[in-house]
């Protein structure tokens, strides 16, 4: 497969999942089916609305500030695919892809209900950093995938 099959593969598929974690999570919530607690020692359940950039930073609790943190995504989302159609390895296209596909799952909360869905809250020794979701973990991994390549990949110059 092509830098740009993978990239645009790796996209919808987390996009979708994404959108399908979140729908269900909130669901559940809705509808008293989840609760918020443990999923494992280290890992939470707890349903948050991100009205922020990462981290909570920046809130922005009206329409206008939901509406330009949506546009600064599309904005990112528009130059990560042009860098996406000029790829030239495998892991760069599956980092793009994974970092486009996270995008769009935010910017789509964003655009629908003015703040991102957040439900994974990670801990360790009674220490919670952040609750984040699958969009946030795409994104994560996307971005480790474009420093491996960048650092060790077949398309480095050395």
């Amino acid at each position: 497969m092509s830098p740009r099959g993978w990239g645009l593969a790796l996209a919808v598929l987390a996009l979708a999942l994404d959108q399908a974690s979140k729908d269900f999570v909130a669901r559940g919530f809705e509808s008293d089916a989840l609760h918020a607690g443990a999923l494992m020692p280290f890992l939470d359940l707890a349903l948050r609305f991100n009205r922020g950039v990462s981290f909570s930073l920046l809130p922005q609790n009206g329409a206008l500030g939901a509406a330009l943190l949506t546009s600064f995504s599309l904005g990112v989302v528009a130059v990560l695919a042009i860098w996406l159609w000029r790829a030239r390895t495998p892991l760069t296209g599956a980092g793009l892809g994974l970092v486009i596909g996270g995008a769009l799952g935010n910017a789509a909360d964003r655009a629908a209900y003015g703040a991102v869905v957040d439900f994974l809250d990670l801990h360790v020794a009674g220490r919670h950093f952040f609750v984040f979701n699958l969009a946030d973990a795409a994104i994560s991994a996307g971005v480790a995938l474009l420093i491996v390549d960048g650092l060790f990949g077949e398309g480095r110059k050395g």
